[in-house]
């Protein structure tokens, strides 16, 4: 089904020794299982960008436990995991206009996906639905 935007969590940690396995602890405790991910640096701090099955329930919890946490829309574009898989979607955008800030791939058992953060959510996903390239949502990873 094309058309989805995914609530993606942003995780803020600090780039310092055992700070990552302390965030990690922290969505073990409260239950939250990773579905794909990509963690981010910089000299001072890092980002852990995360799709997640609860997003809603995850943000609340993680921020319950004080931990630095921001919600994003991103787009899941299902692609095969086959050389070139990404050039439709890419090549749309950039004949659009459309600005793919950043993106993490994930191959499931089932699916694979590359999941982007564009600069205009609903005009990117208007012109994927026009060209038929289907989106992939959270229940489909």
């Amino acid at each position: 089904m094309a058309g989805n935007i995914i609530t993606q969590l942003s995780i803020f940690v600090n780039n310092e020794p055992g700070r990552l396995a302390q965030v990690v602890a922290v969505l073990k405790e409260c239950g939250i299982n990773m579905l794909a991910f990509n963690l981010a640096e910089s000299t001072e701090f890092g980002i852990l960008r995360t799709i997640v099955q609860d997003p809603e329930g995850s943000f609340e919890k993680l921020r319950n436990k004080g931990v630095i946490v921001k919600k994003t829309d991103v787009i899941g574009i299902m692609i095969e995991d086959t050389p070139g898989s990404l050039m439709g979607a890419v090549d749309l955008f950039a004949a659009e206009g459309v600005n793919i800030e950043y993106g993490y791939a994930y191959t499931g058992r089932q699916k694979s996906a590359f999941f982007i953060r564009v600069d205009d959510s609903e005009k990117a996903i208007a012109l994927l639905d026009r060209e038929g390239i289907q989106t992939i949502s959270p229940e489909e990873i």
